[in-house]
């Protein structure tokens, strides 16, 4: 199969922006004639037509259209992987880390400062994921998830306890405050996608019930949680450390006074034979050494569950 070039479909990209091949020339320094003769390959190799010609006027046909979506989705990576590359010296690693949207946020990216400077030659690559995933397959070095500790063929390292504590706006507390947990159902219950049975939880482990655990407008990360309750949209169940910013600051406050011990922790994993890679060994040490953890060195758990 002939496959089409990277200039052909540079050629074709800036004409359908400029609707014109000789603008599209004057952009890529080309001439007028070699932007036209790209377009046409590329119309051979796809065997449909790209453009046609209205009042002497270039406009895109809907296979053109189509086409265009999946160019700029190849250019956007060829320029992507470009710069990527030319960030990096000749000695220089890149780490693949994968962290959770809001704890990546609040907890992990201030505990890399300094980070650069005693690893010089290590370049950090920092993606969000949520979902469960392979870590060879998804090709991550190191992972922060929250869980029970177990990942398949992976080294894990307990980071911290997690306490939910509800979280609002000052002004929807009342002035004498709340007397009792359920009075909070007083106010919209927001809810976190990834955390369905936070709220019952919660009141259950104070005694109480209530058939508005599950009410209220959903959010998929903690982050957004927690600027809607800031904006007084409800009151939100959060991980105390992630709130501690808006607390210290007073822009939210606890409407009452309980915190629940998670069943899960959070953690830190990598694949069990990356466990001496030097860039992997050299920035989990750098986690450890800047936990601020108040149980001293962190728990270690070697866990391979194919094996079991």
């Amino acid at each position: 199969m002939r496959r089409p070039t990277l200039t052909a479909m540079q050629c074709f990209e800036a004409s359908v922006r400029h609707l014109s091949f000789t603008r599209a020339a004057e952009e890529l320094n080309l001439t007028q004639s070699a932007v036209s003769k790209q377009v046409a390959q590329l119309e051979e190799i796809l065997q449909h037509p790209l453009f046609r010609r209205v009042r002497k006027r270039l406009q895109v046909t809907p296979e053109g259209a189509l086409y265009l979506t999946e160019v700029r989705k190849i250019l956007s990576q060829v320029d992507m992987s470009t710069r990527y590359m030319q960030s990096y010296g000749g000695q220089s690693e890149v780490l693949n880390v994968t962290t959770l949207p809001t704890f990546g946020a609040r907890w992990l990216v201030p505990r890399l400062n300094g980070f650069r400077f005693h690893h010089p030659n290590t370049y950090l690559n920092i993606s969000n994921r949520v979902d469960p995933f392979d870590l060879e397959e998804a090709r991550v070095d190191v992972a922060f998830f929250f869980g029970n500790g177990v990942w398949p063929k992976a080294e894990c390292i307990k980071l911290l306890d997690e306490d939910v504590v509800p979280v609002c706006s000052p002004h929807l507390m009342p002035p004498a405050g709340f007397q009792h947990p359920l009075d909070l159902t007083r106010l919209v219950l927001l809810q976190n996608t990834t955390r369905p049975e936070a709220w019952h939880d919660w009141f259950d482990a104070q005694g109480s019930y209530t058939t508005h655990s599950y009410h209220g407008p959903r959010f998929d990360t903690f982050y957004m949680s927690l600027q809607a309750a800031r904006a007084g949209c409800g009151v939100a169940l959060v991980p105390g450390f992630l709130a501690e910013e808006e607390l210290t600051s007073g822009q939210l406050v606890i409407p009452w006074e309980f915190a629940l011990r998670s069943r899960n922790a959070y953690y830190l994993a990598y694949p069990e034979h990356k466990g001496e890679v030097d860039k992997v060994k050299g920035f989990v040490q750098w986690v450890e050494e800047h936990l601020d953890h108040p149980g001293g060195a962190p728990d270690r758990a070697a866990v391979n569950q194919a094996a079991s």
